[in-house]
């Protein structure tokens, strides 16, 4: 099992790979779903960890639907996460009709370039026919999707999931993630998929000086599932 974990901290890098993650996804903003991480924050956890790094490429909170300046800030990051020692970078645009958008092969091609893997991220699902969107991904060259299976959780996407698995597992990586536990993440792998995610922060105790939701590394949680495996 190849099992991702999203993090914000050096700490948390450290925590997956002390307990045998295959690699991290590394973010910023993760209360308001990851954004792209400092240049700083990459060069500190790859000085310190061998962990595959995987870093997600989004400079902005809201929707996926991106223009052509956004496109050129996405190329910018991607080059810059690459020189500070990624492994990989996670993306996904979409148009104003929930659908796959055809800007995705302009940074994919780019990411490729630079000899990174690919992963479209949980813009998976928001999509109206994952269907079509998986079949789109796969012609793109994607090298896996993060997906929910279109529900708030895995555990209750998971026939989405299985599905998914079934048709298309043999020609991308799926890899289901949110909500993810030691109670349900034995039946959610029992879907036959190789690659699962969680992200490993607990609340932390509020600071006087705080601006925004802070967490610490959840070491137990990253520990209870691993194991598992």
């Amino acid at each position: 099992m190849n099992i991702e974990i999203c993090t914000d901290s050096i700490q948390g890098v450290v925590a997956a790979e002390k307990y045998g993650a295959s690699r991290v996804e590394l973010c910023a903003g993760l209360s308001i779903g990851g954004l792209t991480p400092s240049i700083g924050l990459v060069e500190e956890c790859r000085k310190k960890t061998k962990i595959e790094i995987h870093a997600i490429i989004r400079h902005r909170e809201g929707d996926f639907i991106y223009n052509d300046a956004d496109i050129n800030i996405m190329k910018t990051d991607i080059k810059s996460v690459k020189m500070a020692g990624v492994t990989g970078v996670v993306f996904g645009i979409l148009d104003v009709c929930s659908e796959i958008s055809d800007l995705n092969s302009q940074l994919q091609k780019y990411a490729k370039s630079l000899d990174l893997e690919v992963t479209f991220h949980r813009a998976f699902d928001f999509v109206i026919d994952p269907i079509l969107a998986i079949e789109k991904i796969i012609d793109f060259g994607f090298d896996r999707i993060l997906t929910s299976g279109l529900a708030p959780t895995a555990f209750q996407g998971i026939d989405i999931i299985n599905d998914l698995q079934s048709n298309y597992g043999d020609q991308i990586q799926i890899m289901a993630g949110s909500g993810i536990n030691s109670s349900n993440v034995v039946e959610i792998a029992a879907t036959g998929i190789n690659n699962i995610h969680f992200s490993a922060g607990k609340p932390r105790f509020k600071s006087i000086h705080s601006m925004g939701e802070m967490t610490i590394v959840d070491e137990e949680k990253i520990k209870s599932i691993t194991s598992q495996f």
